[in-house]
């Protein structure tokens, strides 16, 4: 089974995976948290949606709150912030684990693939990006502190995009 068939609950509980809506869509996957000092860069990722979500690309957001709680709320209060506070567009999914024992499937097999430093493994915090080709490729690893729309994020989602 590829990442992108994966069993997935929508933050609304309803049975989802990768493809769905998003088949065929290059995919930017990011662990967010809304009580995070990396909070504001919803901001970013939601432009990156706006740019290029009518060329077949989806940000996709997963909330976490193993990195200091600062995901603590429910999916009704996740929604109202995202969509309240930055105007989020793009699909969330289900609170999860990144890390651990309780890793979600999905993150065991993307953390597999390095950064640009050739590093693999745990997520280091909130807000660390992964993107994913329309095949369910890891296409690269962007740290959390790497801005969404920092040159490197763009030129790789461009490079990306379905043709």
């Amino acid at each position: 089974m590829g990442i992108r068939d994966l069993p997935l609950k929508t933050l609304s509980g309803e049975d989802a995976t990768l493809e769905g809506p998003l088949a065929g869509k290059t995919l930017l996957v990011v662990n967010v948290a809304s009580k995070c000092g990396l909070t504001p860069q919803y901001s970013g990722l939601e432009r990156l949606q706006e740019r290029y979500g009518d060329k077949g690309f989806s940000v996709v957001g997963f909330p976490c709150n193993q990195f200091a709680g600062q995901e603590p709320g429910t999916a009704e209060e996740i929604q109202t912030f995202c969509s309240t506070t930055y105007g989020v567009s793009f699909p969330l999914f289900e609170k999860i684990d990144v890390n651990g024992e309780g890793r979600h499937p999905l993150y065991a097999s993307i953390t597999e693939t390095p950064d640009a430093d050739g590093k693999a493994g745990d997520v280091q915090w909130n807000f660390e990006k992964f993107l994913i080709s329309p095949d369910g490729e890891v296409l690269g690893r962007f740290r959390p502190r790497t801005e969404p729309e920092d040159e490197t994020i763009v030129a790789a989602i461009e490079a990306a995009l379905p043709a």
